[in-house]
C-alpha cells in the first residue's frame, strides 16, 4: 500500500509540489493532461532540474498567455465541475480569503493566488497524487516563515491572513527563513491532501523527489521534499491503559443541522473521537448529549471550539481508562485496487480485520459496482489475515 510523506521543512508552494512529484516519478504528462481538460485559456507545463543550496531539484514552470480574467470561486467552480479534489483545494482557498477579507467565498476572486497559474497548480498536483495512488499522505510540520510580504492589499505580515486561516490546527512554525515561506495555494493542496501530520511514518521509501519554486534564498535549500514508498510491513500501535480525557456538555437549544460541521470542527483540532446521543431532559425538552475524546495536551483546544461552535455554557470532564489493541495496516486488492485492512491483536492473535471503509468506496466508484458488494468482497480476502 502507498505512503507518502511531504517534507514542508522550506515551505510549500503549487510548482514545488509539482516539481516533487515529477521528481518522485510521476510524468509530467499526467498533469498536463489532467490540465488540458478543465484549463478555459493554454497551460504548458516545463520541467527544469535545477540547484537549490546544495541540491538538485526539479522545476515545473507553468507557462501562461497574459490573461486579465479575475475568476471568481463560482467561475472555478463550474469550471472544475466533476474534478472533486481540486474543487475542494479551491474552496478552501476561497472560504479562508473570504473569511479573512469579509466577504461571501463566491464573491472571492482568485487573482491574489495566481489565476491560471493556480489553476494548473492545483489541477495538476491533484492529478499527480492521484496518479501516485497513496492511500495515506503525512504532511510535516510545515514552515510559513516570517517577516513581512506585498500583495495586492498591500504590505502584509508572514504568514499572511489567508495562509494562516488555512493553517488552523496544522502543525506550522517560523522555518529557516525571514521571508514568505508557504503560499495560499501550497497550504490549501497540503491541508486538502493530508491524511495525517508529523514525521515521516514507518515506511519503506522507494522514490524521492524534491521540488523547488522560482526563489533561491542564501542560507537554506528551498525545497519541497516528497518521499513515495510503502507502509511498514509490521508496523505495530502497542496496547495501552493511558486513556484520554471525556468531555461532555448537553444542548437542546441548537439548530441539529450544525452537528456535522461541529464534529468535523472537533476533529480537527485534536479530538481522537466525537459523537452525538439523543437524550430528553427537564420538561420533556429532547436534546443531545456531545461526547468527545482528546488527549490532555490537546484538550484546551477542544474545549474553546467546543464553545465557540455550539451553545453550552458548560461541560463535564473525567479522565478514562482506554485498554487499546495492538493494530497493524495490511492491504487486500479488489479488482486491481488497493484497499487498506485494519488488523487487531490480542496477545499476539487476530480478533478482527477490518477493511477501510474509504479505500472501498474509492474502489467501488472506479469499478463502478455497489459498494456493498466490494465490501465483502474485501472482507471475505481479509480472512486470510485471521
Amino acid at each position: 500500500m502507498t505512503q507518502a510523506w511531504v517534507d514542508a521543512s522550506s515551505g510549500a508552494s503549487g510548482d514545488m509540489l509539482l516539481g516533487a512529484l515529477v521528481g518522485a516519478g510521476v510524468p509530467v504528462e499526467v498533469m498536463q493532461e489532467a490540465i488540458d481538460a478543465v484549463a478555459p485559456e493554454p497551460i504548458t507545463l516545463r520541467v527544469e532540474e535545477v540547484r537549490r543550496g546544495a541540491l538538485a531539484a526539479t522545476r515545473v514552470h507553468v507557462d501562461v498567455a497574459e490573461s486579465h480574467h479575475h475568476r471568481t470561486w463560482r467561475d472555478v467552480r463550474a469550471m472544475l465541475a466533476g474534478a472533486d479534489l481540486p474543487l475542494a483545494v479551491f474552496e478552501r482557498l476561497a472560504v479562508a480569503e473570504g473569511a479573512v477579507h469579509g466577504m461571501p467565498a463566491d464573491d472571492v476572486h482568485f487573482h491574489e493566488v495566481g489565476a491560471l497559474d493556480a489553476i494548473a497548480d492545483v489541477v495538476g498536483v491533484c492529478a499527480g497524487f492521484a496518479h501516485l495512488g497513496a492511500t495515506g499522505v503525512t504532511v510535516s510540520p510545515v514552515a510559513v516563515g516570517s517577516g513581512t510580504v506585498q500583495t495586492a492589499h498591500g504590505t502584509l505580515p508572514v504568514p499572511p491572513p489567508a495562509v494562516a486561516e488555512l493553517l488552523r490546527g496544522v502543525p506550522t512554525y517560523a522555518g529557516p527563513a525571514p521571508m514568505e515561506l508557504c503560499t495560499p495555494t501550497g497550504a490549501a493542496l497540503l491541508t486538502t491532501l493530508a491524511t495525517a501530520y508529523g514525521p515521516q511514518p514507518a515506511m519503506t521509501v522507494d522514490t524521492i523527489g524534491v521540488g523547488a519554486g522560482g526563489r533561491d534564498p542564501e542560507g537554506h535549500a528551498n525545497v519541497l521534499r516528497l518521499f513515495v514508498g510503502g507502509f511498514e510491513a509490521h508496523s505495530v500501535r502497542t496496547s495501552t491503559t493511558e486513556g484520554p480525557l471525556l468531555l461532555e456538555c448537553n444542548v437542546d437549544d441548537l439548530d441539529p443541522r450544525v452537528w456535522p460541521a461541529v464534529i468535523a470542527a472537533l476533529l480537527e483540532v485534536g479530538a481522537s473521537d466525537a459523537w452525538l446521543t439523543p437524550i430528553l431532559m427537564k420538561k420533556g425538552r429532547p436534546a443531545h448529549t456531545l461526547s468527545v475524546l482528546v488527549d490532555a495536551a490537546r484538550a484546551d483546544d477542544v474545549r474553546t471550539t467546543i464553545f465557540r461552535q455550539t451553545s453550552t455554557i458548560g461541560l463535564r470532564e473525567q479522565p478514562l481508562t482506554k485498554h487499546a489493541l495492538d493494530r497493524e495496516m495490511v492491504a487486500v486488492e479488489v479488482g486491481g485496487h488497493p484497499v487498506a485492512v485494519k488488523l487487531a491483536r490480542h496477545h499476539g492473535v487476530v480478533v478482527n480485520a477490518q477493511p477501510e471503509y474509504d479505500d472501498v468506496a474509492r474502489a467501488a466508484s472506479a469499478l463502478q459496482r455497489p459498494v456493498a458488494d466490494v465490501l465483502a468482497e474485501a472482507t471475505s480476502l481479509a480472512r486470510k489475515f485471521v
